[in-house]
């Protein structure tokens, strides 16, 4: 199992679970969620089986990115016809904080075979640069001069 370590770009905030009426005596949940970062990008993945993504309200606000949903409990199967209820349904709630370099006006959300996918971008200012480094006669020979001193250099003549 990969060892879990806060990282900067995302922590977690706090969950909060909440069931109403009749579905309140099964269990709460709160889905697994796993927060990756590449290059461009903070990903976030969160499992959503039997989730209907039309009660899925992915939202930002002040910095905080808030997953909230239902998983309902099939009614087409009478209670008494259950032998063990183990999936726990209900409303869930998940918030993370995001970091100021990422860009939460672009996130894209893609629902597939249970799993919420989030791509946050990351604002270019916080994408790592490359410098390239120019390597020339005088660049060397002025870096020469400068780093031997005026003495060092009659001392090698």
């Amino acid at each position: 199992m990969p060892s879990r370590q806060p990282r900067r770009e995302v922590e977690a905030f706090g969950d909060g679970v909440g069931l109403t009426g009749e579905e309140s005596n099964l269990t709460p949940w709160a889905p697994a969620v796993d927060i990756y970062e590449t290059e461009n990008e903070l990903v976030v993945k969160a499992d959503l089986p039997d989730v209907n993504p039309q009660d899925l309200d992915i939202r930002v606000e002040n910095n905080i990115l808030t997953i909230r949903g239902e998983r309902k409990f099939e009614t087409k199967v009478h209670d008494d016809n259950y032998l063990r209820i183990e999936r726990a349904y209900g409303s869930f709630s998940r918030s993370f904080s995001l970091a100021s370099s990422v860009n939460s006006e672009a996130i894209k959300a893609d629902y597939q075979n249970g799993v919420l996918t989030l791509s946050i971008p990351k604002r270019e200012e916080a994408k790592p640069k490359q410098i390239k480094v120019n390597v020339g006669t005088h660049a060397v020979a002025a870096e020469g001069t400068h780093a031997m001193g005026t003495h060092a250099m009659a001392a090698a003549a």
